[in-house]
């Protein structure tokens, strides 16, 4: 079978990479062509475009970048044409996504979309797009499956990914210290990281005594990080993020995956989320949830504190911390976490996607 992938961040090319690892237990002669990142060139697939050069965050960001991401729309239609797959496979990334589901729909391509754009907050008109274009969507979020149902659009709930990647348990973490550590989860593109990641290290000095460590990745150069560090009192792991929340006291995360994944490793955390005024404006209008880190909306109460935009300062961001260090405060958010591990299902996620996906061809 010929396979085409498209992710466009950090957490879609870890499970599209695992999805591609059960795909290949189905069939050792797969073929399959991918835009993303490290994870997915360690499969073995042909990377057409790296995850580096299609993050654009925020509304702003998208309409400064448009030409490039018009330009790499036209690329990717060009190249699913030549390459002719037998089937499309989808990841989030939706404001790209759902272009190219609708292209390779009206060339005859079986169109999969693995992991949900979050309609349910925002851009819920999308449903006709997802009822036109895509064949199946495969959801990894309890609540999702009800959604999609009262839509008349029938998925199938898989559970959820991260499930099956923590339960790895061989995390790599090269640092040593003697001071319990807090760990900083900035986020994956330079957009999000050159604003929150000051404003977490402003918190640093009222903590002595402990070892803060910012986790950083592969797909950004090294020195971009410390020139926002400077002289700041704190390390540096490259891409050991999870061996660092194995070993971490607390953390303070940017909004995203990184909150669901702080949660299934056990940590308390500050969820800290901040833009350009313009995108947020936009953003505040459109959005239609109560909170913004996957914990709580899966939760459906504040499990985790969130500090967003002006918010995010150091005050509030050190009186955040200081309350999920407290024993009592970090009982009840552990005991929230067991809660909802459950509801995020079993594992075996990448190989339930990897069976619907083949029988459907199959058929």
């Amino acid at each position: 079978m010929k396979y085409y992938i498209i992710s466009g961040e950090a957490s879609g090319d870890m499970h599209a990479a695992n999805l591609v690892a059960s795909l290949k237990k189905k069939d050792e002669n797969t073929a399959i062509r991918a835009w993303g990142g490290d994870k997915l060139k360690a499969e073995g697939v042909t990377l057409v475009k790296h995850i580096r050069d299609l993050a654009f965050m925020g509304f702003l960001e998208v309409i400064i970048n448009l030409p490039t991401i018009l330009k790499n729309i036209s690329l990717c239609k060009k190249d699913i044409l030549e390459f002719l797959p037998d089937a499309l496979i989808l990841v989030d990334y939706p404001a790209f996504n759902f272009r190219i589901a609708e292209f390779a729909k009206k060339k005859g391509i079986r169109v999969f979309y693995y992991i949900s754009p979050q309609i349910w907050a925002w851009k819920k008109s999308r449903i006709k797009q997802i009822r036109k274009n895509v064949d199946k969507m495969f959801v990894i979020l309890p609540f999702e499956k009800d959604y999609y149902n009262s839509n008349n659009f029938e998925v199938d709930f898989v559970g959820h990914p991260l499930l099956d990647e923590i339960s790895k348990d061989n995390f790599s973490f090269s640092l040593q210290t003697n001071k319990p550590i807090i760990a900083l989860l900035p986020g994956s593109r330079k957009q999000e990281i050159s604003k929150i990641l000051p404003q977490m290290l402003g918190v640093v000095n009222d903590f002595p005594d402990y070892q803060f460590v910012v986790a950083t990745t592969n797909s950004i150069e090294e020195e971009f990080y410390k020139n926002i560090i400077a002289n700041t009192n704190v390390l540096l792991t490259k891409n050991e993020t999870y061996g660092l929340l194995a070993n971490a006291k607390a953390a303070l995360v940017t909004s995203g995956t990184a909150t669901l994944e702080t949660a299934l490793f056990v940590v308390p955390q500050v969820v800290c989320y901040k833009t350009n005024s313009f995108s947020y404006q936009i953003a505040k209008r459109l959005v239609k949830t109560k909170f913004i880190s996957l914990v709580n909306i899966i939760m459906d109460k504040l499990v985790v504190k969130e500090l967003l935009q002006d918010e995010l300062n150091g005050q509030n961001l050190s009186a955040s911390l200081f309350y999920i260090l407290d024993d009592s405060s970090r009982e009840k958010i552990l005991t929230d976490y067991k809660e909802l591990k459950v509801k995020l299902g079993k594992e075996g996620a990448s190989n339930k996607v990897a069976d619907l996906i083949f029988t459907n061809i199959a058929e």
